[in-house]
């Protein structure tokens, strides 16, 4: 990315099911739910925002490699969009198992996200 223009933060969560991929998608809607960018178009090349580029790093506290990148992206609605993911976050104890819930143990994963809006 040659300029960033601005960075969205956000946090996902698993609490039951310890799916990271959910939290990672938590996290880039938690990060990007509230923003608009009704300017951005003039600050890109071509005032395209096609041309938009986005990078998302995600702290992620286990099981990185079954993070759906993939699915991660289809979270951004414009631009060509990179996945990053990074150690960080935190899995910690959710205090129960819920087996209807496709608990295999008592751990929820939090996730933190950083979006990265540019060209």
């Amino acid at each position: 990315m040659e300029k960033i223009i601005f960075i969205e933060t956000g946090t996902g969560i698993d609490v039951h099911g310890q799916n990271v991929t959910k939290a990672c998608l938590r996290a880039v809607e938690n990060a990007i739910h509230c923003n608009s960018m009704p300017g951005i178009a003039e600050y890109l090349p071509e005032n395209n925002l096609h041309n938009m580029k986005v990078n998302v790093r995600l702290a992620v506290p286990i099981d990185k490699e079954k993070v759906d990148v993939e699915l991660v992206k289809q979270e951004i609605p414009y631009g060509t969009v990179t996945v990053e993911v990074i150690d960080g976050g935190m899995a910690t104890t959710s205090g129960i198992v819920l087996e209807e819930k496709e608990d295999k143990n008592d751990l929820m994963y939090i996730v933190n996200a950083a979006v990265e809006v540019g060209y």
